[in-house]
């Protein structure tokens, strides 16, 4: 056998003890946060189902506004929402059988805007439908649609509706949004009662809902981000003259 020289085999020794520190080094780094999903997020998808769920529900609550976009099924009538919601009013469209009406909701005052479709659908004839195509109807607060049309534009009484998942609660892994934030996703039943998916990143806030029952999806976002709301002009305004349609 040939002998080494000396000042290789130290070299050899040398580099061979750097490669394994190196190995090492990588599985501590590894073991110390390299696989771990909640590795810098706020930490809720360390938590169980019911708290991630209280924690979501409490975060959402005290958010001075947010934008909802989806379908909500009700009544075997599917209607598809694009709201934008804070305390002190709301304002966006909704669609259902094939009509579209706008809603905007100052305070206490509730407006609808709808085109002449609209109208002409609601009255079964075009009547009214010229004077009130593309204008704003105030709705009476005495008028049987206001508690419907005025609870979409009300971020807590619609947000209390919608954030809830019926059945034992679960939670269902790690997963990303559209946007690419994380999210830690908790069921209901299994999925049978609902799931929603709440961010990992900054407040816990719901970010996407798939309501129990096939009863419709439900996307959140602009959470925190005010909006203004303003009455209408006059010369935008017109009285529809009677009870409004709730259908």
């Amino acid at each position: 056998m040939t002998a080494m020289p000396r000042g290789r085999t130290r070299r050899t020794a040398l580099l061979t003890a750097t490669c394994a520190l190196a190995v090492t080094g990588a599985m501590v780094l590894s073991g110390c946060g390299g696989d771990d999903p909640d590795a810098g997020t706020n930490g809720v998808g360390k938590l169980p189902a019911d708290r991630i769920q209280a924690k979501t529900r409490a975060a959402a609550e005290a958010a001075s506004a947010v934008r909802l976009a989806g379908t909500v099924v009700s009544g075997g009538r599917t209607y598809r929402l694009d709201m934008r919601l804070k305390n002190a009013g709301g304002t966006g469209s909704v669609t259902s059988q094939g009509a579209t009406f706008k809603l905007l909701r100052i305070g206490e005052e509730l407006y609808l805007k709808a085109d002449a479709d609209f109208w002409n659908h609601a009255d079964g004839s075009d009547g009214a439908a010229g004077k009130l195509d593309g204008k704003y109807v105030k709705v009476p607060q005495g008028d049987p649609s206001y508690k419907k049309f005025s609870g979409f534009t009300d971020k807590d009484v619609l947000l209390d509706g919608l954030l809830t998942l019926h059945g034992a609660l679960a939670t269902d892994g790690h997963h990303t949004d559209g946007a690419g934030t994380r999210t830690i996703r908790i069921t209901g039943d299994k999925g049978a009662g609902g799931t929603l998916d709440v961010s990992l990143q900054g407040t816990p806030y719901p970010l996407r809902l798939v309501r129990a029952g096939d009863a419709g999806t439900l996307r959140f976002s602009d959470w925190g981000k005010n909006f203004t709301v303003e009455e209408p002009a006059e010369s935008e305004t017109v009285d529809y003259g009677r009870q409004l349609p709730t259908s």
